[in-house]
């Protein structure tokens, strides 16, 4: 209880909001697993049913292929597949995607009331600024996905890069992810974490994995962000 408490009322006085891309703000499961399935087909592999794909997701686009593929293809195919699912990707990657209802107004809400907005993603960074600019122009003040050299979520790096960018003390951020990653990125970074349950796993599965803030809703996710 008193752990609890302490994270909700850190989440009164945010002043940094960093959230996760792909099924928190973006529902971009479709397009991935188009993307996925033209890249196996191009090698005559089996493809994925997109509940395949969602479970695969959130750990970067290199394990989503690891994932997708069968468990004995050669190294040399999977590097295939992977470089065919890039240059995909980096062409469709904006054909089905959909911002959540609801995100971007957040976005603008959080920015007047003088919180930054951040995005985070595993996702490959040319991705990331690309869906960004395409679906939120002018609304975020921070935007990055996997990059070479930093360690991917649940690892901190990432995360404690932005607060050192932006001079923001752990205490006064909150990180808002939709998986089990994201709830151990926010146990790892030291700020607090909201799950939301609309994106790729389910309440159930996020409270299994430690998450203590969850929201259903983009009005309830407001509410914890300020406390209404």
């Amino acid at each position: 209880m008193g752990n609890e408490s302490m994270i909700n009322e850190s989440l009164t006085r945010c002043k940094l909001a960093i959230f996760d891309l792909d099924g928190t703000i973006l529902n971009t499961l479709e397009d991935l697993t188009d993307s996925t399935n033209h890249a196996l087909e191009s090698y005559d592999l089996p493809t994925r049913s997109i509940d395949e794909v969602r479970r695969f997701v959130g750990n970067g686009i290199r394990l989503l292929i690891e994932r997708a593929v069968p468990a004995e293809t050669a190294e040399a195919i999977k590097d295939k597949v992977f470089a065919e699912f890039k240059a995909y990707y980096k062409e469709h990657s904006a054909v089905k995607t959909k911002p959540y209802d609801g995100i971007a107004e957040l976005f603008a809400e959080l920015r007047t009331s003088g919180c930054l907005v951040a995005v985070l993603s595993n996702k490959a960074d040319f991705a990331v600024q690309d869906l960004c600019k395409e679906y939120f122009p002018g609304l975020i003040d921070y935007a990055a996905g996997e990059k070479e050299g930093i360690r991917r979520k649940p690892a901190p790096d990432a995360v404690l890069a932005i607060l050192e960018k932006y001079q923001v003390a752990p205490e006064d951020a909150v990180y808002i992810g939709d998986s089990e990653v994201d709830v151990e990125t926010a146990v790892n970074a030291g700020v607090s974490g909201i799950s939301v349950t609309w994106g790729f796993r389910s309440k159930e599965w996020l409270a299994e994995h430690g998450a203590i803030n969850s929201a259903d809703s983009v009005d309830k996710l407001k509410n914890l962000l300020f406390r209404m």
